[in-house]
């Protein structure tokens, strides 16, 4: 059947089953084909298929499209995929910390914006020094400081869509902290020092959990910290795991050195909606867990890394979460939905581990970076440091590892017959060993990619590298 008998509904059912090169071409080929191949759908699909969410907040009604979107961002990323120097982008030292840097995180959205003009980066870091500080990324300067306490701080996590960052000292102390100016605006203590901290919105109303060593967790308003609920999750078992799941109604909290305790579910709307009785909650079926990470595309999909009684080696779990309403009760339903043993990994080894889409994890153990399905096969194998990983980004662009061996390496995604692959990009360097010890963490937006460096006198600074976009 010749292409003029199809209708336009035709042409688009067709050309939904083209990537977006081939839709380009298609659209040159007349104005039937131009119109069919600009449609809003078939842009729309792409779009979130690649990016799961997208910032469509400033597009001008009329004259930026889902098309001109994907364009646009894949533009982007092709230029940050390239890694010159000096060509490609621009690297700064911040410093300004007397202690170690024990958290970093953004304070600028780190979602693509589409037609914003110029962006700005910002970031957030906590010391020991006992000092809260935010830096201009591109500009390579301090933005602001807090004042110094005596208690070290031990986190820092942020909200940029309220521009708030939350810290956590050792002594269990939570503060609020307004982004752009360092005003100090709530503060709420736990006492017992507190290991992990959530921010989630519900209703567009923003909710801070706080799990403390003593095995409580506390659920805060935002930014007000007034408290909404505290519950007993384990009894006299430090929470060092604390994760919210990518739709929002679950925590999973637990503690790797307690053996003997399991990950705990608990639903978010019984911690933010507190009620007589105790809240909706349940236990996996796993113990002795190490490292628990989300699926990001997935609702509420959750691996765990655990080691089972009689073995040495380590497992991966992987459960769906969701809850079961009836009548007269609320229960938890986890679903096992995959299994697979780590060949040749023993509990001695330390793994980080991160998902992508709903069924790959990575691994980095020592210095390799390891891509697993759920199922247990070994997609990828990469050994480009020289030391060991000690941080992984991972975003629906690319991953980013940092390394005690000083330098970053950049990966970017592809998919081959609908399976998620790496492309080794290049490395970002970050000194000298005579007065650097390595990277110990990083973080990514669009636009910049930010590192913390360890130096040999105990400080650490941040090294930020701004893409030339």
């Amino acid at each position: 059947m010749g292409s003029e008998l199809l209708t336009l509904d035709g042409l688009v059912h067709v050309f939904s089953y083209l990537e977006a090169p081939d839709l380009l071409r298609a659209a040159r080929v007349n104005q039937a084909w131009n119109e069919a191949a600009s449609t809003t759908s078939l842009w729309r699909r792409m779009c979130l298929d690649r990016w799961t969410f997208c910032n469509i907040s400033n597009l001008t009604p009329g004259m930026q499209t889902w098309k001109q979107y994907y364009l646009h961002r894949s533009k982007l990323e092709h230029e940050m995929a390239s890694g010159r120097p000096s060509a490609d982008y621009i690297c700064r030292s911040m410093r300004g910390h007397k202690g170690k840097i024990v958290g970093m995180a953004y304070l600028s959205d780190n979602e693509h914006v589409f037609g914003a003009g110029k962006l700005r980066s910002m970031v957030c870091t906590a010391s020991t020094d006992g000092t809260i500080r935010a830096w201009q990324v591109q500009e390579g300067t301090q933005i602001w400081s807090s004042p110094s306490q005596e208690v070290p701080f031990v986190k820092v996590i942020t909200v940029p869509q309220y521009k708030l960052a939350i810290s956590a000292d050792a002594h269990g102390t939570i503060k609020v902290w307004h982004g752009e100016t360092g005003e100090e605006l709530a503060a709420f203590s736990t006492s017992s020092s507190s290991s992990s901290l959530v921010t989630y919105s519900v209703n567009n109303k923003p909710f801070l959990t706080v799990a403390t060593a003593g095995g409580a967790v506390y659920t805060l308003e935002v930014p007000n910290l007034n408290q909404v609920s505290c519950i007993t999750a384990f009894q006299n078992s430090s929470i060092d795991l604390l994760l919210c799941s990518p739709d929002k109604q679950w925590l999973v909290a637990g503690s790797t050195e307690n053996a003997n305790t399991s990950l705990k579910v608990l639903y978010t709307d019984c911690l933010i909606n507190p009620a007589d009785e105790p809240p909706v909650s349940s236990s996996l079926p796993v113990n002795n867990c190490a490292v628990v990470c989300w699926l990001p595309k997935a609702p509420a999909r959750i691996a765990v890394m655990h080691q089972d009684r009689m073995s040495v080696q380590r497992n991966i779990t992987v459960f769906d979460l969701a809850v079961k309403k009836s009548k007269y009760k609320m229960e938890v339903i986890a679903q096992q939905v995959a299994s697979f043993t780590l060949p040749g990994s023993t509990w001695t080894t330390a793994i980080l581990m991160e998902g992508h889409g709903t069924e790959t994890v990575l691994l980095g153990c020592g210095s390799n970076l390891t891509l697993y399905s759920i199922f247990g096969t070994q997609l990828e194998a990469f050994q480009h440091h020289n030391n060991t990983i000690t941080s992984i980004w991972v975003d629906s662009f690319r991953v980013v590892t940092s390394s005690l061996d000083l330098s970053l390496r950049v990966y970017t995604w592809k998919k081959v017959n609908k399976i998620s692959s790496l492309t080794s990009r290049y490395y970002l360097l970050g000194g000298t060993h005579r007065w650097s010890r390595g990277f110990t963490d990083v973080a990514c937006d669009n636009i910049s990619i930010v590192g913390v460096v360890a130096e040999s006198d105990e400080t650490s600074i941040l090294r930020a590298y701004s893409f030339n976009l």
